[in-house]
């Protein structure tokens, strides 16, 4: 397998159905120290990690899958918080980044995946990042916004993302491939081939190593262990 869309980068403030548990905690910092070592492993296998919803999917309580939601914090707030664990990630390698489908009103009108002011602007031009740009499912309702699903991956590509996802929609995806298929972005294509997977170890050679050993002996131990405040 060469990629995951994993880790989830989002922040779980408790708001958003659709985060969640999906995210690791609330507090940015243990975010970004957790997915590095999710990001450690999946690389010790072959696989590259491609770390999401850019910016922040966890300050709404809508879920983008059944409608198109908007976050009205400050921007600031934002760059302080939720952008914390994507430029850590950057900064380790991260290989690819997954939009959102969330309007951030103090930025820009557009949700994040169809937006060059985020993507061009903030996660190229200000976080450097120079891996692949993926955008969320396009048969997601808040991809409805821009319309059918062919202006919708035009929209996206235009916006700066590398590849354009339909996951759900069989018919949508032959309209992107009959109407896209001529397509060509030699930059783009270049960061997509850097996330071929390497050979990784061996599973034998994994499972006998001393890290695979804690890691297990960790895990088993979290049946045993009382459940932690997570405002501690």
């Amino acid at each position: 397998v060469d990629l995951s869309f994993a880790p989830v980068l989002d922040l779980n403030r408790e708001i958003c159905p659709v985060i969640g548990d999906r995210a690791f905690h609330r507090d940015p910092e243990i975010v970004a120290e957790l997915a590095q070592a999710y990001q450690n492993g999946m690389q010790s296998a072959g696989m590259q990690a491609v770390g999401k919803h850019f910016p922040g999917h966890g300050g709404v309580n809508v879920d983008s899958h059944l409608a198109l939601p908007t976050d009205t914090r400050r921007l600031a707030d934002i760059q302080m918080e939720d952008l914390l664990p994507f430029t850590r990630m950057i900064h380790h390698g991260l290989a690819g980044i997954m939009a959102a489908h969330v309007i951030y009103s103090d930025a820009d009108t557009q949700p994040a995946g169809f937006s060059r002011y985020w993507l061009q602007r903030q996660l190229r031009g200000e976080l450097g990042f120079q891996g692949a740009i993926f955008s969320d499912d396009l048969s997601m309702a808040a991809a409805g916004c821009i319309g059918g699903y062919p202006e919708r991956a035009r929209a996206a590509l235009a916006a700066g993302c590398d590849m354009v996802l339909v996951c759900n929609c069989p018919e949508g995806a032959e309209e992107v491939l009959e109407q896209l298929g001529s397509f060509s972005d030699p930059a783009g294509q270049m960061r997509l081939a850097r996330l071929h997977g390497r050979a990784g170890s061996d599973w034998s050679v994994l499972h006998g190593s001393a890290a695979w050993q804690r890691a297990v002996t960790a895990v088993a131990s979290y049946d045993e262990a009382p459940l932690l405040d997570m405002d501690m």
